[in-house]
């Protein structure tokens, strides 16, 4: 394709801001004076994206969470779609947010538009019957993971392998003396981050037991330091929770910023998403998370296929790490499993070995690989 395209994105929180602005860097090399437009957040408008409506309005999480939001989310897709439909962008690239983004590419591509699906939902984990949906909305699907495209082309469906992008933006070799530095924290203090996820939802269900389990391990080891990553906008809801029941132990939020958290931490207490590859490819020690509200917990458990929840367990195909889900997840259970990462030196290191393994297993430059994979999908 010799002109700059008009395309068409969504990106549905910090996740996929991020997919979607290191996506938009690969495209934009290609194509300088590239226009792209939709859902998005601060990353893709660095790269000059132009946001109809921030991403935030679809960062939302759990069954019974998205039927609060449902008709504002609804009414945005409608619009969205109608509009797309009259201006007719060259493609639309759906970046993850399956339960939006499917059934707006299903009506695009009805009405002519070429569809393309960045991330490929995770079928082989839960919820398999949607590859069927998939096939309908999706002219070609970008996969992070390398087992994927063979997967989609069972079911007819056009893929490519793209990697993920953020194991070419991290460095293999952690700097952990850079980021300790950049934050204030001694080369002698044992750092713990706590990342209880980023959106409002995961937040209000896990900011307080994360924030507790803080409590729990500075109780029995006092000399502890936390650091907690704040993504913009959810600073009202974390500051309170951590006022309320951090007890003695110094929690520092830091805004943003959450790979150098990452970096200078010793061990990480995370939500279940995409900040565990994270944590991963920073090869840290880390304890996975999660609540919601308890009929979507029990919605979800039902679809699922795979005995581990977080992709670190799930890309190695073994506990690598331990997972506390809903009503396991207490303070206490929290504090023991990272406080056991501290005292196993030895277990670090040879987790650190399988998660450098993985990050080279991941390495792909992903911008480049979607680009072309992008261009070829336009000339067709």
């Amino acid at each position: 394709m010799d002109r700059a395209p008009q395309l068409a994105l969504v990106a549905g929180e910090a996740s996929g801001d991020l997919l979607a602005g290191l996506l938009m860097g690969g495209l934009r090399a290609r194509w300088p004076a590239l226009r792209a437009a939709g859902i998005g957040g601060p990353r893709m408008a660095a790269q000059g994206f132009e946001a109809w409506w921030p991403h935030e309005k679809l960062a939302v999480r759990g069954y019974v969470e998205v039927l609060r939001h449902y008709r504002e989310i609804a009414a945005i897709r409608r619009t969205l779609g109608d509009r797309l439909l009259r201006e007719r962008p060259d493609a639309f690239i759906g970046v993850d947010a399956p339960d939006f983004n499917l059934g707006l590419e299903e009506r695009l591509r009805a009405g002519g538009v070429r569809t393309i699906h960045f991330v490929c939902p995770s079928i082989w984990a839960w919820r398999g019957k949607r590859v069927e949906k998939i096939r309908r909305a999706a002219d070609h699907v970008l996969c992070l993971f390398p087992f994927e495209p063979e997967l989609l082309a069972a079911h007819g469906i056009a893929a490519t392998y793209v990697g993920h992008p953020l194991a070419d933006t991290i460095p293999l070799e952690v700097p952990r003396s850079k980021a300790r530095q950049a934050l204030g924290v001694g080369e002698g203090e044992t750092v713990v981050a706590l990342m209880p996820g980023s959106r409002r939802s995961e937040a209000q269900y896990m900011a307080a037991s994360v924030v507790q389990a803080a409590a729990e391990m500075h109780r029995r080891e006092p000399g502890l330091r936390f650091l907690l990553p704040v993504v913009p906008g959810l600073h009202g809801l974390i500051a309170p929770a951590v006022e309320q029941y951090a007890g003695g132990a110094a929690v520092t939020l830091v805004e943003g910023r959450s790979h150098e958290v990452l970096a200078a931490s010793d061990v990480v207490i995370v939500a279940s998403g995409t900040a565990t590859l994270e944590a991963a490819l920073f090869k840290r020690p880390m304890v996975i998370t999660y609540k919601m509200h308890w009929l979507s917990y029990q919605l979800m458990k039902r679809m699922g296929y795979l005995p581990w929840v977080g992709l670190p367990n799930i890309l190695c195909e073994d506990f690598v790490v331990p997972e506390l889900l809903q009503d396991a997840a207490t303070p206490q259970a929290l504090a023991d499993a990272a406080l056991r990462w501290l005292h196993d030196p030895a277990g670090c290191a040879r987790l650190a070995e399988r998660f450098t393994e993985l990050h080279l297993r991941l390495r792909r430059d992903t911008a480049q690989a979607a680009t072309h994979a992008i261009e070829e999908v336009l000339r067709g």
